[in-house]
């Protein structure tokens, strides 16, 4: 209207603009009417998930130090931002205060702020730009003070991230690295296992290592990677286990899992620091009883290296920290029952924490995690 006061638009103009629009439209439409009918083709849908990693898997040499799992994580990201120039990470308080678990402590002084970057507390934005860093050709490193916290980034993980390539063939080079847990009484806000909501979500990766040199080789494998990877790093195992670790640059292939003991009678298909519970229990049998898978990476599945040992055991027991109900354990359970049915001596056991919220209180917060249940759980299964 004050365009048309002014004299400067005129009806005749406006009938020309919406016609130049309707053309424009219309031939796209034209374009894309002409096109063949789309075959289907499985093999290519399901190709179209991720982008070809051009990245060979580094083996480790050389000298080692004993690290923890937090200096295991701190020494593979340092190192990757060494190698990848174009490498930026972000996230709350990371910069000057080197994160609120001091993993990117000393960084801003090695890397500078314009690659280690501080964020607004907005985890939908920050998520955000790494996916804008990818796009203009750079990688992204983005931390979630928690895993909880992650729930404020959910659309642009699940919507953007996991969708872009298979929409229209663009990567998405970014990892978000998710401190998680519970163990330390911090409540159901800082203590969440949300794995499984990720988990069922095509075009992502998810890893969970459970030791020090696992989180490195992991960690440097997943920012090589040019897909969306979600990095799962409890927050107990930070300052707790400890083991040497190779110093120099290496890289452990994500979707495969690890025997971290090898048993003839009941196989445990567990991850991250339920590892430790199930080796904990070794020596209250005899040796060779039970066999430990350890996961490591939760997406893509090695579904191989589960149904190899089932069929060896003839006895399953899936054992994580997240809540039971809609956790990876039920699907995990169906695929061996519809692949390995044959060989089971006994029926197929889940066993999770409690369908709670994660309580504060440290007894009832132990009540809620599965840890001490195990043991009679093994017993019945050995029992059966």
């Amino acid at each position: 209207m004050y365009l048309s006061e002014l004299g400067l638009l005129t009806e005749a103009k406006v009938e020309e603009i919406k016609e130049e629009l309707r053309k424009e439209i219309q031939d796209g439409l034209d374009i894309a009417y002409a096109e063949p009918n789309i075959i289907p083709n499985t093999e290519e849908e399901v190709a179209d998930l991720f982008a070809e990693n051009p990245n060979a898997i580094v083996e480790g040499t050389g000298s080692t130090r004993e690290m923890r799992l937090i200096d295991a994580v701190q020494d593979g990201l340092r190192l990757s931002m060494r190698k990848h120039k174009d490498l930026i990470i972000m996230g709350q308080d990371i910069a000057d205060y080197g994160g609120v678990f001091k993993v990117t402590e000393g960084f801003m002084d090695e890397f500078g702020k314009d690659r280690v970057r501080n964020t607004p507390i907005c985890e939908s934005a920050i998520v955000g730009s790494g996916l804008g860093l990818s796009i203009a050709g750079m990688k992204a490193v983005v931390e979630m003070q928690f895993a909880d916290f992650v729930t404020c980034g959910f659309n642009q993980i699940i919507n953007n991230l996991a969708k872009i390539h298979w929409r229209w063939g663009q990567n998405a080079d970014v990892v978000v690295r998710m401190p998680t847990g519970a163990g330390s009484a911090a409540g159901p806000f800082h203590s969440q296992s949300n794995e499984a909501w990720f988990f069922h979500t095509p075009g992502l990766k998810v890893v969970y290592p459970s030791s020090p040199s696992e989180a490195k080789g992991l960690l440097m494998a997943s920012i090589d990677d040019p897909n969306p990877v979600l990095f799962f790093e409890h927050k107990n195992l930070y300052r707790s286990i400890k083991e040497e670790v190779f110093e120099t640059e290496f890289s452990i292939e994500i979707g495969k899992a690890a025997v971290k003991a090898e048993g003839s009678k009941l196989s445990i298909i567990t991850y991250g620091f339920a590892v430790h519970w199930a080796l904990d229990l070794l020596d209250e049998y005899e040796d060779g009883t039970i066999e430990i898978i350890d996961l490591r990476t939760l997406l893509p599945l090695d579904t191989e290296a589960i149904y190899s040992s089932i069929r060896k055991t003839g006895r399953a027991l899936i054992l994580h920290e997240d809540c039971l109900t809609g956790g990876i354990g039920g699907e995990i359970a169906a695929l061996i029952n519809e692949n390995c049915f044959e060989v089971l001596d006994a029926p197929v056991r889940r066993l999770a924490s409690l369908d709670t919220p994660v309580p504060f209180a440290p007894e009832l917060e132990a009540n809620f995690l599965p840890k001490e249940k195990l043991k009679e759980a093994i017993d019945k299964i050995l029992g059966y």
